[in-house]
C-alpha cells in the first residue's frame, strides 16, 4: 500500500549521507566552539549581545535571543558536537524512530542558532546549504524504517539547485566563464588555496579550457539527469561527486564541496555500494502513519518554500547564495559569478618602539610568508583569514572588525592570537601596526626552483593608517 512512499534500494546510500552529514556537522561545531569567542563573544569582534539588542527574533531565530553568555555558547556547541559524533558512530540511526528525529532536529536548531547570530562571519553558502540539508535530514528515519522517497526526491532538489545555481550565475557573471579563460586565474586568485593550487595554476591553458567547459556540462547539463530512473541519475550524481572532489583537490572551500559530495552520494542505489563493500541492505521495517503524514507536510513546505528560489534561478537579476526565509529550510546557491584576476593581501605588522623592526603576524590559511606553502584546511574553516580576503579586495567587508582586530593585537589579546599560526611578540605587545597591501601572484616555475618560494608579492600601499597603542 506504501511502495510508493519508500524506497529500498537506498537503504545504504542513506546510511553514508547521514555518515557524511553528521561528520560535516562535527567539523562545523568544533568550528564555531574554537573560533566563536575572539569573534562573536561578548569581547570578540563582532559581540552577540550588541547584534541581539538590534535585531529581534523573528529576523533571526536563535535561542541566543532568550539568553546569552559565552559559557552558553560553548556549551551548545560541545551538545552539537557530541550529538553530531554520536550519529557519526551509528548511534543515532539505532534509536527508536522519535528518538532519532529528535536528535536530528537538535542538531538542525542548535546550528541555526549559531548561524543566525554569527553576522558577517556566517554569511556564506555553505551555511545555509548545511542548514538545508540538515532539515531533510531530520525526516530521513532510522535503520528500521525504509528510506522516504519524497526526502531523497528533495535531497536530490538541493543538489539540483546547488549546482545549476552556480552555472547559471556564471553563465550571467563575468565574461571569462562564456570565453573560457575564468580558470587562467581562478585558481590563483580564489580565497583560500590549498596545497595544490599552485600545480593547478600551471597546468597548461589548454587544459584549463577543458577545466571550464566539464564545469559548464556539469553544472547546467548534468543536473536534470538526477530525476532520471538508474543508472543514469546515478551515472550524473557520480560526475558531480569527481567533478567536488577536484574542487576540494584544487582549493579551500569549507565544507561546500564535501557536503555537495555527500548529497551526490545519496543518489547512488544500494547495488552500487554492495558492489564496492561488503555491506548489505537488510530488510526495512513497517512504516508507521504518523511518519508518512509528516514527511508529506514536510515536502508539501519544501514545494511551497521552492517557489521563490526557482524564480530567482530564472530571473536574469539572479542572486547568489540567498536565503529567503529566517529558517533558511529552501534557499539559492551560486559560486563565483566573478573571478578576480589579481590577488591582493592585507599584511599586518607590528613594531616595538619607534625604531624596533616590523614583524609580520602570519595566518593560518591565508598567504602571508612567500615561502610557506599553502595549507589544507576544508572541511575545516577559518574564519577570519577567509573575510581577510573580502577586506582585502573591498574595505566595506572589514568594516567594523578590521579596527577593532588591530587594537586587540596591540593590546596581546591571547583570545584574538590564537587565531593566527603566531605571535611575533611572545613577550610584549608591539605599540604600533601597519596593515599593508599586497599584490600576490603564484612564482613561476623558474622562480620557484631558484627560490623556493610559492608566491611573489609586491607591495601596493597602506591598506590603513599605522596605529599606536595609547
Amino acid at each position: 500500500m506504501l511502495d510508493w512512499f519508500v524506497a529500498e534500494e537506498y537503504w545504504l546510500g542513506r546510511q553514508v549521507f547521514q555518515r557524511g552529514l553528521a561528520a560535516l556537522y562535527l567539523v562545523a561545531f568544533l568550528v564555531a566552539r574554537n573560533q566563536f569567542r575572539p569573534l562573536l563573544g561578548s569581547g570578540g569582534l563582532l559581540p552577540i549581545p550588541a547584534f541581539l539588542r538590534r535585531v529581534p527574533f523573528r529576523r533571526a531565530p536563535s535561542l541566543f535571543h532568550w539568553r546569552y553568555s559565552d559559557g552558553l555558547f560553548e556549551a551548545v556547541c560541545w551538545v552539537g558536537a557530541g550529538l553530531a559524533a554520536l550519529t557519526l558512530v551509528g548511534v543515532t540511526e539505532r534509536l527508536p524512530l522519535p528518538a532519532t528525529v529528535l536528535v536530528w532536529l537538535v542538531l538542525w536548531a542548535l546550528y541555526l542558532s549559531i548561524v543566525n547570530v554569527g553576522q558577517r562571519w556566517y554569511s556564506f553558502g555553505w551555511e545555509s546549504l548545511l542548514l538545508e540539508v540538515g532539515f531533510l535530514a531530520v525526516f530521513l528515519g532510522d535503520a528500521a524504517t525504509a528510506p522516504p522517497l519524497l526526502v531523497l526526491l528533495a535531497l536530490r532538489w538541493v543538489l539540483f539547485r546547488l549546482e545549476l545555481g552556480a552555472g547559471l550565475i556564471k553563465l550571467r557573471g563575468d565574461p571569462c566563464w562564456r570565453d573560457l579563460t575564468c580558470l587562467d586565474h581562478h585558481h590563483e586568485t580564489q580565497p583560500m588555496p590549498g596545497p595544490f593550487s599552485w600545480h593547478f595554476h600551471r597546468l597548461p591553458r589548454p587544459l584549463h579550457r577543458v577545466e571550464v567547459a566539464a564545469n559548464h556540462v556539469t553544472q547546467l547539463v548534468v543536473p536534470f539527469g538526477l530525476f532520471l530512473p538508474q543508472p543514469v541519475s546515478g551515472v550524473c550524481a557520480g560526475i558531480m561527486v569527481v567533478t567536488q572532489l577536484w574542487l576540494v583537490a584544487s582549493g579551500n572551500f569549507s565544507w561546500l564541496n564535501w557536503l555537495a559530495v555527500v548529497l551526490g552520494l545519496s543518489v547512488l542505489p544500494d547495488a552500487f555500494w554492495e558492489a564496492v563493500t561488503p555491506l548489505t541492505a537488510p530488510a526495512a521495517g513497517a512504516v508507521p502513519l504518523w511518519w508518512v503524514v509528516l514527511v508529506g507536510a514536510v515536502t508539501l513546505l519544501v514545494v511551497a518554500l521552492s517557489v521563490r528560489p526557482v524564480l530567482n534561478l530564472v530571473s536574469p537579476g539572479q542572486r547568489m547564495n540567498a536565503s529567503f526565509d529566517p529558517l533558511h529550510l529552501v534557499n539559492t546557491y551560486g559560486a563565483f559569478g566573478s573571478v578576480t584576476k589579481e590577488r591582493y593581501e592585507i599584511v599586518l605588522a607590528g613594531r616595538a618602539g619607534p625604531d624596533g623592526p616590523w614583524r609580520e603576524y602570519e595566518f593560518k590559511g591565508k598567504p602571508g610568508d612567500p615561502r610557506r606553502r599553502p595549507p589544507q584546511l576544508a572541511p575545516y574553516h577559518l574564519r577570519l583569514d577567509w573575510l581577510m580576503w573580502f577586506a582585502a579586495l573591498s574595505p566595506s567587508y572589514a568594516s567594523p572588525w578590521f579596527d577593532r582586530l588591530v587594537q586587540r593585537l596591540l593590546a596581546g589579546d591571547r583570545a584574538v592570537l590564537r587565531l593566527l599560526r603566531d605571535d611575533p611578540f611572545p613577550d610584549e605587545p608591539p605599540t604600533e601596526i601597519r596593515a599593508l597591501l599586497y599584490r600576490y601572484r603564484f612564482t613561476t616555475r623558474a622562480e620557484r626552483r631558484e627560490t623556493g618560494d610559492w608566491w611573489h608579492r609586491e607591495p601596493v600601499g597602506d591598506f590603513a593608517r599605522p596605529v599606536r597603542r595609547r
